[in-house]
């Protein structure tokens, strides 16, 4: 690495840090979560606004590949906390009505969003249009597990019963979503490894069980149930292991850090996971992420779109939020819950954020996505997350604590009569 290149590369990672550092304070001053102003802050250095030679200026092409390596590493990390925080207790108590909302939300989205990729297809000439129309279709159907749990914490919902639910769908609904893109992911072949490769995510998933899970348990209970430097170092090693791993076989290397998340002991280790969420976790947020952020921007261009681009956007945000939102308030409303929790907990599975953009980022690393439809799409997630606030105070307008999520029987409410 030359000395001009340190320099670039140091002065962008300044840049980076301190501008999505500062747009993420202005988007929680305007009650959005901070993952908005961080991405808009890397829309706003990439072609859109300062056009191709300003922002090849800023960011030469050949400090590029730095910062997409550096993102990449940011994103295996999330993932790895992703799957660390997805614990079971969350679900519990909520049973059938999550399940069913889950499967809803992504079930119409899928569908409509695989319809709207038939309609985009020849426009997008996409190499592998089966793995383009599962593609479009699994990404309508996220929801972003974590900027769902920070919206319900800064809103105070996360202990009411619409907050668990959302919480339960959110997090069965990751499942789901994961698994399914993986199966389109091996399907547009992987990135580019033999697919008999494939046959062995069989038994790296049972090494993951059965070999790993039980080697981090000791690790665990010899560490007393606290951070030390051997267990930090494991985890560190065993997340990049993973991701390297699900990499080779064909698939994406976020599948492997977050399966490593997923196996990390989960009983009576909060403390643990509150220590490793922490001193991960910061480092992550801190300098990963926004160069992740950063990455997304420089490669959205909506700035020569036409009048073909806005129509196809507008589609693409009309069956987004009308198939996640229908999905989760048909079926809440199905299973008796009020009208007005069943906007909430739709306008809660509505959000996409930083979930959405890892899936779409794997899109175009792996060549379902060209350029144009990955601007929009990350238009989408955008929008789509930042409607969040708006209508929740819409439909929200006064506290929903000790208020039940399905109304009792008109009898059960009637005064006894006196005697």
């Amino acid at each position: 690495m030359t000395t001009n290149q340190l320099f670039a590369l140091f002065s962008d990672l300044a840049l980076i840090l301190v501008l999505a550092h500062a747009l993420g304070a202005v988007a929680r001053r305007l009650s959005q979560p901070a993952v908005i102003g961080e991405v808009l802050a890397g829309i706003l250095l990439g072609p859109t606004l300062l056009g191709h030679k300003l922002s090849d200026f800023l960011f030469p092409m050949d400090i590029r590949p730095m910062l997409t390596a550096l993102a990449d590493v940011g994103m295996a990390v999330f993932m790895f906390i992703v799957g660390l925080e997805l614990d079971r207790t969350i679900l519990r108590g909520t049973g059938r009505l999550a399940a069913t909302v889950s499967v809803s939300s992504i079930v119409l989205p899928f569908g409509l969003g695989a319809l709207l990729a038939l309609g985009l297809a020849d426009a997008d000439a996409p190499d592998n249009r089966l793995g383009f129309v599962l593609f479009m279709g699994t990404a309508m159907s996220v929801t972003a597990f974590p900027v769902l749990a920070r919206i319900l914490t800064d809103r105070k919902m996360q202990h009411t019963p619409v907050g668990g639910l959302a919480l339960a769908c959110a997090a069965i609904g990751d499942v789901l979503a994961w698994c399914m893109l993986a199966a389109v992911v091996a399907l547009a072949g992987g990135g580019g490894a033999d697919q008999w490769y494939l046959l062995l995510l069989v038994p790296y998933t049972a090494v993951m069980l059965w070999v790993v899970r039980p080697l981090l348990r000791r690790l665990v209970a010899a560490g007393d149930g606290r951070l030390s430097p051997v267990l930090l170092t494991a985890v560190l090693a065993g997340l990049l292991v993973s991701g390297a791993a699900t990499e080779r076989i064909g698939l994406h290397f976020i599948f492997g850090a977050f399966l490593f998340g997923v196996v990390m002991p989960k009983e009576s280790t909060e403390r643990l996971r509150a220590d490793i969420t922490d001193r991960i976790g910061q480092v992550s947020a801190q300098l990963l992420l926004p160069v992740f952020f950063i990455s997304v921007g420089l490669k959205v261009d909506l700035s020569d779109l036409g009048r073909s681009g806005w129509r196809d956007f507008a589609l693409i945000l009309l069956v987004a939020v009308s198939g996640k939102f229908l999905g989760a308030f048909l079926s809440a409303r199905a299973h008796g819950v009020t009208a007005r929790q069943s906007a909430v907990l739709a306008t809660l599975m509505n959000t996409r954020g930083l979930t959405e953009l890892i899936i779409l980022t794997a899109g175009l690393q792996l060549g379902v996505l060209d350029e144009r439809l990955y601007s929009l799409m990350v238009a989408m997630a955008v929008v789509t997350t930042a409607m969040a606030g708006p209508l929740l105070a819409l439909f929200r307008p006064r506290p929903f604590e000790g208020h039940d999520l399905v109304p009792p029987a008109r009898d059960a409410r009637r005064p006894a009569a006196k005697r």
